[in-house]
């Protein structure tokens, strides 16, 4: 179905749910105090919920959304007569996020096909294209909004190879047949005024892409109106046919992919969306940007202040004021005597309240342990030392950090169908737009453990595998390097025989130089 051609509502209204949600992960996830003000009405709900909770006594006249806002540190607006906004934020939220995709992809999986020629060009456009980047992109992305979209294009202009986007899901109307993405149309706003908003519409089927360019309101899509009237669109203006559509070389299937973070969507039960990181600890980060705010406050009131008789001030003119400088070492002497019995410095009255340190530390440290648990962490994820001071063997970090590599293991199964999908995709498009000779293979992920083994534990493994003659020299090099495709492997074997200038029909010798025999001798 191609793109719509009459006026409607614009974002539908069948996904403002979403909508609502993606709002708010998104504000966490931006870490910025004013979007969080504005998401949960803080600047919307003057002079309500001056209490931050608002739980011990009602709103009256304040109903609905608004009365569920005032019970958010984030949704009380600044009390009247105050100037300055004191509230704080602690951004934990991107923390969690940034987290999860090193968890994923800071040691990339490996894709394989089948074909060595497709797995040369397959790897070749993984690391040419920056490939391992974008999937880290998506997994930060889709830890906070719940999912993300893997886009695969070409622009012949500037790249001889395809490349793949990520899109985030607040951009997109997703349509789901049986947990599958069926169609997808994502649009933007490139330009917008008081009356007039220009959105792009790009909407992906199967064998096929549509482009429109839509002239509205805020609320409403508008007029189609021609590609060539922006200078962002009227690339694709000489690409569609009559339909505003044009054929994507992949037929079997959609050129994009959507990544769910985590199922089932708790709030949206029988959706195909996945669940954002955040959901189930906002209020939890609330609390926890109302603790270190409530530290910075006792900070401020802790700060010395010295309250000082009108004696003491230096007057500088009638209708000037005065003023005391309170690093002035040497006053004249008073003409006037103390009270009976008082010191002269006495009438200089010091006020410095204590501050709370360790009980507001000791509660953010208790909220950060539950936001990390609820979201599916451990602490020592985030850098958090276990006391000891001493060096973890690989074992030991797993066992210590078992509920993050758990949530991995779940990821990676969401995962996995996109990154074998992934490999089809570039290969059909690389055959279909730029002639290579290679054929479009689904490929097989392999993920690495994720956690750096001890390379003296490894050394030792290998030794006693070789010694049983268990394990071949390729086995050997990618135990040691995991990481690496096919061709590095290979390339590393013929390097290690030409140092030690062996025949390379000869490689059991190898194994003899590289690894010393039971008696201990070279």
């Amino acid at each position: 179905m191609p793109l719509p051609v009459q006026d409607q509502e614009w974002p539908p209204p069948h996904i403002r749910r979403e909508l609502r949600l993606y709002a708010q992960w998104g504000a966490w996830y931006a870490g910025d105090p004013d979007h969080l003000a504005q998401v949960y009405g803080a600047n919307q709900v003057h002079g309500v919920g001056l209490d931050p909770k608002g739980w011990d006594r009602p709103q009256p006249g304040v109903t609905g959304f608004m009365n569920r806002v005032s019970r958010w540190f984030w949704g009380s607006s600044t009390p009247a007569g105050q100037v300055r906004n004191t509230k704080l934020h602690v951004p934990i939220a991107g923390d969690i996020s940034s987290t999860s995709a090193d968890l994923l992809f800071s040691e990339p999986p490996t894709l394989r096909v089948k074909g060595p020629k497709g797995q040369k060009r397959l790897d070749t456009i993984m690391h040419e294209a920056g490939i391992y980047g974008a999937l880290l992109e998506a997994a930060e992305i889709g830890s906070a909004y719940g999912g993300s979209y893997l886009r695969v294009g070409w622009d012949k202009e500037m790249y001889d190879h395809p490349v793949l986007s990520v899109l985030p899901p607040d951009a997109a109307i997703p349509e789901f047949r049986y947990g599958a993405l069926y169609a997808v149309t994502f649009w933007r706003v490139l330009a917008e005024d008081d009356k007039c908003v220009i959105r792009h519409l790009e909407r992906h089927e199967r064998g096929r892409v549509y482009h429109g360019l839509f002239e509205g309101t805020s609320d409403r899509l508008g007029k189609p109106i021609p590609l060539t009237e922006n200078p962002e669109t009227e690339v694709y203006a000489d690409k569609v046919d009559e339909t505003g559509g044009f054929d994507t070389y992949y037929p079997r299937g959609l050129l994009v992919s959507y990544v769910p973070n985590m199922r089932p969507h708790r709030l949206i039960r029988g959706t195909a969306l996945g669940r954002s990181d955040y959901q189930g600890v906002e209020h939890l980060m609330d609390a926890l940007d109302e603790v270190w705010t409530s530290l910075m406050r006792d900070i401020r009131l802790g700060k010395g202040r010295i309250v000082v008789p009108d004696l003491f001030l230096e007057n500088h003119g009638r209708g000037k004021g005065a003023s005391w400088d309170p690093d002035r070492e040497i006053y004249s002497g008073l003409g006037m005597l103390p009270p009976p019995g008082t010191a002269p410095n006495a009438m200089l009255t010091v006020s410095q309240f204590a501050i709370r340190v360790t009980e507001h530390v000791e509660s953010g440290k208790a909220l950060v342990a539950q936001i990390l648990r609820g979201a599916g962490y451990s602490a020592q994820s985030f850098g958090e030392a276990d006391g000891s001071g001493r060096q973890m063997t690989a074992t030991e970090i797993h066992a210590r950090e078992r509920k993050s590599f758990s949530t991995r293991g779940r990821k990676t199964g969401y995962w996995n169908p996109g990154l074998q999908w992934l490999s089809e995709a570039i290969l059909s498009v690389d055959h279909g737009v730029f002639g290579t000779k290679v054929s479009a293979e689904r490929g097989e992920v392999h993920w690495p453990d994720g956690v750096m083994p001890d390379p003296e534990g490894v050394a030792r493994t290998i030794e006693l595998f070789n010694r049983a003659q268990a394990l071949s020299l390729e086995s050997k090099i990618r135990m040691v390097h995991p990481e690496w495709d096919d061709h590095q492997v290979r390339a590393e074997m013929n390097k290690l025989r030409d140092e030690l200038g062996l025949n390379v029909a000869d490689p059991d010798r190898l194994d003899d130089v590289l690894v010393p025999d039971r008696d201990g001798e070279d």
